[in-house]
């Protein structure tokens, strides 16, 4: 079964998250790609798994969280 673009999306979120301005970037373009429905759901994973690493706090801007 395909993946959906959430979760390939949550994928490269967690592969690029030792480069703070990656992960970032990547946070921007999921944001304008991904269906709104998509985006809330990547919010609410998003505030959980930058819970632990303060310097993926300020991409949490790029949803308006």
């Amino acid at each position: 079964m395909a993946k959906s673009m959430l979760e390939y999306t949550i994928t490269i979120l967690q592969k690029v998250s030792f480069d703070a301005r990656l992960f970032m970037k990547e946070v921007r373009k999921a944001s304008s790609n991904l269906l709104p429905n998509e985006v809330e759901e990547l919010k609410i994973w998003l505030q959980t798994y930058v819970l632990d690493k303060p310097e993926l706090h300020s991409s949490l801007i790029y949803l308006k969280v």
